[in-house]
C-alpha cells in the first residue's frame, strides 16, 4: 500500500512540474501565430504588440497613403478571442476620426468582421480590409451616418470635413483626435 501512495505522489508531482514548464497553445493561439509569421504587409499597415508573449492582443497601425485620409496615422486594437478562426478578431480605433464606417466610439464595419466572416479567412484579410475602407470608403453601409450623407450626396464638403477632423477640429459640433503625422 505503502509503494502505491509513493508512486500516486510521484505522478502528481510530475504533472504538477510539466504543466509548470510548458503550458499548452490554444487552437487560437496556434493559428494567429500562423497567420501573423504569414503575413505580408504593405508598408502603410504596421504591428504592435505590447506584450510579444501575448500574440492574441495588439495595436494594427493604418497609415493610407492615398485618398481622403492620406496623411493621417490611424491605430486599431485588436483582440484574437478564443473561438478565433471561428470567430472574428475584435477591431476598434483607438481614435475618434470622421468616417462613414467607423463610430464615434471606435467600433468598425466591416463585414469580414461580422457576417461574412469565415474560418479561411485571416488576420490578413481583416487588416487589408481596414486598409480598404481608407481608401474607399463605404458610404452604403455605414456606422457614422452623417460622414455617410456627407460622402453620398456631398463629397466636397465631405473632404472638407475629413481634413479638418484628422487635424483635430471639430465636425458639426464633435471634436475630433489629431491623427496626422508629425
Amino acid at each position: 500500500m505503502l509503494g502505491i501512495l509513493k508512486r500516486r505522489e510521484q505522478q502528481a508531482a510530475n504533472k504538477t512540474e510539466g504543466t509548470a514548464k510548458k503550458t499548452r497553445a490554444t487552437a487560437a493561439q496556434l493559428r494567429a501565430q500562423r497567420d501573423i509569421s504569414e503575413l505580408s504587409l504593405p508598408s502603410t499597415i504596421s504591428l504592435t504588440f505590447p506584450d510579444p508573449d501575448d500574440i492574441l492582443h495588439f495595436e494594427a497601425t493604418i497609415t493610407p497613403d492615398d485618398g481622403y485620409y492620406k496623411g493621417g496615422v490611424f491605430r486599431f486594437n485588436v483582440n484574437v478571442g478564443p473561438q478565433y478562426p471561428h470567430e472574428p478578431p475584435k477591431v476598434k480605433c483607438t481614435q475618434k476620426i470622421y468616417h462613414p464606417n467607423i463610430d464615434l466610439e471606435g467600433n468598425v464595419c466591416l463585414n469580414i468582421l461580422r457576417e461574412d466572416w469565415k474560418p479561411v479567412l485571416s488576420l490578413h484579410s481583416v487588416f487589408i480590409g481596414l486598409q480598404l475602407l481608407f481608401l474607399e470608403p463605404n458610404p452604403g453601409d455605414p456606422l457614422n451616418k452623417e460622414a455617410a450623407e456627407d460622402l453620398r450626396n456631398h463629397p466636397s464638403a465631405f473632404a472638407k470635413n475629413v481634413k479638418n477632423s484628422m487635424m483635430g477640429g471639430y465636425v458639426k459640433s464633435v471634436s475630433f483626435d489629431n491623427v496626422l503625422k508629425n
